[in-house]
């Protein structure tokens, strides 16, 4: 782990990342020392701070870091926070003037290769993402929706799961972002009120914009997601991952198709902005 440019092993016990998630933070594939997407991630971390209102300046330095960490790394995961930093008791973050910022490094997880290659199976949770269009889009630290969000999970057998906000409208899954195909068209969640902004999200839209291929945002429920012909998950870690069925609350199993899909991911995994 590195904090502030220098090798560490702990935090400080009053740093507001630690005390109220105050913070943002970005998870980038690193493959024979290059990190994926990287002007991308550190654009995110940049709006993130400026929309949170966190003063971080040391854009150069934490760029320098996080360089030299993925150096040595043929295939890893490298995590970097950026935290308000040390504060005194109490919501305000008035004195918290002098910003932090951690990297650490993660093993890629292998089950990645096994869903971009066979796809996935979804279900619907149970667990809705409440409305606030001032945090949507960022991926801040806040994250007990999301914990929860997987502990429900883990107690059943499927890969993954269909999010809605309290509206009942369609925002994401557990670990990215969500899109379908139907009527020659790709469609995707508007991020307004909840959600994550991912970064492979955005590369994705790109790349079909860029391929003439039509793209959409959109409020819409599970009702549009079940006369879908294809569907797809994404996040800058596992790339494109192609769903093959969902199973609704109502007992229901969807079934999809991949092709369109696989063309994406192909088409996305070579596509540079």
């Amino acid at each position: 782990m590195i904090v502030n440019g220098l090798p560490a092993t702990q935090i400080d016990i009053a740093d507001r990342a630690m005390q109220y998630g105050d913070g943002c933070f970005t998870t980038m594939a690193v493959k024979d020392g290059n990190i994926e997407l990287w002007a991308a991630h550190l654009a995110r971390l940049e709006g993130s701070c400026e929309r949170l209102y966190i003063p971080f300046t040391a854009w150069a330095q934490l760029t320098l870091d996080v360089i030299n960490a993925a150096q040595k790394e043929t295939l890893a995961v490298l995590k970097v926070i950026i935290s308000r930093g040390v504060g005194g008791r109490g919501y305000s973050p008035t004195g918290a003037d002098n910003p932090s910022y951690i990297i650490t490094r993660h093993a890629m997880p292998v089950h990645y290769h096994n869903w971009r290659e066979g796809g996935i199976e979804l279900n619907i949770s149970n667990i809705t993402l409440a409305k606030q269009p001032i945090l949507a889009g960022l991926k801040h630290l806040n994250r007990l929706e999301q914990v929860l969000i997987k502990r429900e999970l883990a107690l059943d057998a499927f890969h993954d799961c269909v999010v809605l906000d309290t509206d009942s409208n369609i925002v994401e899954s557990s670990v990215g972002n969500i899109f379908w195909y139907h009527d020659n068209a790709w469609f995707t969640p508007s991020l307004e009120f909840s959600g994550v902004n991912g970064v492979m999200r955005n590369h994705a839209m790109a790349f079909l914009k860029d391929s003439g291929m039509p793209v959409f945002t959109c409020r819409e429920g599970l009702s549009t997601l079940q006369s879908a012909h294809e569907v797809f998950v994404c996040n800058s870690l596992m790339g494109v991952v192609p769903v093959n069925s969902i199973e609704y609350n109502d007992g229901h199993r969807a079934y999809y198709l991949s092709d369109k899909t696989r063309e994406v991911q192909q088409g996305v995994a070579h596509y540079n902005v």
